[in-house]
């Protein structure tokens, strides 16, 4: 069984104090085990449908204090703890806020989050630049090595609407997806991957809701099918829930998701309690 990993962010979290690099290692890999068997153990009770609000809670909260750096092959879970994340999330959450704002505020979220996203991740060049004052060493973004865009249409585009701001060099290519409301199955409807994706391609791919995770699961494997490595992809959304977080991390170890919140509970038609509602509907003014 793959171990779903939620790490507050992509820093482990390191003690002021550690007398040798073994103590350190040991109290790591102990701290893992305790904070995976928490976790454990509030996706039972998820499953039961027993989580009270404090189990709830802790599925955000607990989040890895201590990760194994032994174990990079599991899937991890970032939720940013910033207080912008919070105030965005806050109005997108609100059944009160119209369209335009809500648009906004995913927008900001995903811009957040793909910059909290690319933390040394993206591909660098070392070089010299002169400025008006003398010559200074530099670092950029490689230009030779976009980063993929993937946005699952429509809510998918509303996160990755400020890409640009972030990432020097991107690509786009779109999916489409529509949920049959009675199977809850995801059903293609547009696919503009390439045939092949370059070896090493670092991808990222947009979705606001990961709910029952079928249609996230979809895209990842036409992904893997054109060559891309879990490792390399970085999924974006906004809301998740523990149902989708189990589904991704069997087939995809590896993979990191980024997320402003991650909710406890789906309704009996599939969406996350409490959620956004429908973020495509919203964003697009077709509530």
């Amino acid at each position: 069984m793959a171990h779903i990993t939620l790490v507050p962010t992509l820093l482990s979290n390191v003690a002021t104090t550690r007398p040798t690099k073994a103590h350190a290692a040991v109290g790591a890999r102990s701290a893992f085990g305790s904070v995976a068997r928490r976790f454990q153990r509030n996706a039972c009770a998820l499953r039961a449908g027993s989580v009270v609000s404090s189990a709830r809670r802790s599925l955000v909260t607990f989040a890895a204090k201590a990760q194994d750096p032994k174990q990079s092959s599991q899937m991890l879970v970032i939720v940013p703890p910033h207080p912008l994340i919070k105030h965005h999330l806050a109005i997108a959450r609100n059944k009160a806020t119209p369209s335009g704002p809500f648009r906004a505020a995913i927008s900001e979220l995903g811009k957040i989050l793909l910059y909290e996203m690319t933390r040394e991740w993206l591909p660098t060049i070392d070089l010299q630049i002169e400025s008006p004052c003398g010559v200074a060493d530099a670092t950029i973004i490689d230009p030779t090595k976009p980063v993929i865009l993937v946005p699952i249409l429509r809510a998918g585009l509303v996160p990755i609407e400020q890409a640009n701001q972030v990432l020097p060099v991107s690509i786009t290519y779109h999916v489409g997806y529509v949920r049959n409301e009675a199977t809850l199955e995801a059903e293609l409807y547009l696919n503009k991957l390439p045939e092949k994706l370059e070896e090493g391609a670092l991808i990222v791919v947009s979705d606001p809701m990961l709910a029952t995770g079928g249609t996230m699961v979809a895209c990842l494997e036409e992904l893997m099918k054109r060559g891309a490595k879990a490792t390399n992809i970085r999924v974006l959304c906004i809301v998740a829930s523990p149902v989708a977080l189990s589904k991704i991390s069997t087939g995809f170890p590896g993979i990191r998701i980024y997320a402003a919140m991650i909710d406890a509970e789906l309704n009996d038609k599939g969406y996350i309690v409490p959620g956004l509602g429908d973020a495509g509907d919203r964003a697009y003014g077709s509530v």
